[in-house]
């Protein structure tokens, strides 16, 4: 259909680590792991495929990445490198379309409904962009065309490395039909619990769900997840505004009651801010933790810093002692968030990426 909109997913392999590979070539064929100290408290940023058939994945604990393997290569990341590889690629990708929207320093989402011209199709947009990058950076990026944000997205970790992946709108209810709900975007841990609890575990399950069935279980989300079931997904794509925080929350389906189990959770949540942060390139100067109770009087305490953070560590740290600020552990809670606001570019010199060397205690 001409008024169908056209959209590339467009998510670099394995980025952090191919710089590396490509830069030198004593790595190509060894497991490597981009990240923090194995011996420390470290994270895995990103590993090549020659680790990941290990079981190595981003955000998992270095300490863990080296039991899986003891003779992968670790290498700390070099921020400033990795982000002037990603401007020459958004500069790649600004030749095709002005519509651009970063979602890290590695991946992207492009409109080209309009901008098919000499190409003729999105599918040899997506190709011409693929043999671009390749050329001009010796690097692979795998690309998802669809009609829209969701599917584009889920389509470019299809075929994986090196990919292209084309599912047309009178494909896309196949396409989606058994792919387990945790691939539809916003659905957390938290929300698959949900789900599960009602007998849904593939987007075909959620089908089946009416409108009503997935607005009581789960308020306005469950409308949006009723549309993504189906290959709705009208979010538009375009030049992102400036963040001014970034931060994670989660409503529980039974109040916590215990201070060490909202510990155990706010550093989980740390975790992922930390991870936000990172794939943006991004560091920030205040810490707010959240707490709602059950008769949702909603508490918000925040600690300016004297300088900027991405580290999980010291990010879920301010979080606990921020959390002893309020009455939780004295009264239940029903729901906790993390955000970091005031943000500013990570400096290379801060740390080298101070996430994925983390070292802070409480």
């Amino acid at each position: 259909m001409e008024t169908e909109r056209r959209i590339l997913h467009c998510d670099m392999d394995s980025f952090f680590a191919a710089v590396h590979m490509r830069d030198e070539p004593h790595l190509r064929e060894v497991p490597l792991v981009i990240g923090g100290d194995p011996e420390g408290r470290g994270v895995v940023s990103t590993a090549n495929y020659a680790a990941r058939e290990y079981g190595i994945h981003s955000a998992q604990p270095a300490a863990t990445a080296k039991r899986l393997c003891p003779h992968a290569v670790f290498l700390r990341p070099e921020l400033e490198r990795y982000r002037r590889e990603s401007r020459r690629i958004m500069a790649i990708f600004r030749d095709f379309t002005e519509v651009v929207e970063p979602a890290s320093l590695d991946e992207a989402y492009l409109e080209v409904t309009n901008r098919l011209e000499p190409y003729g199709s999105a599918t040899a947009v997506a190709e011409a962009i693929r043999a671009r990058v390749r050329e001009e950076t010796g690097l692979t990026v795998s690309i998802g065309v669809s009609s829209s944000r969701l599917v584009a997205k889920i389509a470019s970790d299809w075929d994986k490395p090196d990919g292209l992946t084309v599912v047309r709108p009178e494909r896309v209810q196949d396409f989606l039909a058994p792919l387990p709900v945790r691939k539809l975007h916003g659905v957390g841990p938290a929300t698959e619990e949900v789900l599960a609890g009602m007998g849904i575990a593939t987007v075909a399950d959620l089908r089946d769900r009416s409108r009503e069935q997935l607005a009581e279980a789960l308020g306005q989300f469950g409308l949006t997840l009723h549309d993504f079931a189906r290959g709705i997904d009208p979010r538009p794509v375009g030049v992102p505004r400036e963040r001014k925080s970034l931060g994670v929350e989660d409503t529980f389906q039974q109040d916590i009651n215990e201070l060490e189990e909202m510990d155990r959770r706010l550093t989980t949540m740390a975790g992922h801010v930390a991870e936000q942060l990172a794939a943006r390139g991004l560091s920030g100067r205040t810490v707010t933790a959240k707490v709602r109770f059950p008769d949702f009087r909603t508490l918000t305490r925040s600690q300016t810093l004297e300088r900027a953070t991405a580290d999980p560590g010291e990010i879920a740290a301010w979080a606990r002692r921020l959390l002893r600020r309020t009455e939780a552990g004295q009264r239940p809670v029903r729901l906790l968030g993390v955000t970091v606001s005031n943000l500013e570019e990570a400096g290379a010199e801060a740390e080298q990426f101070s996430l994925f060397g983390s070292q802070t205690k409480d």
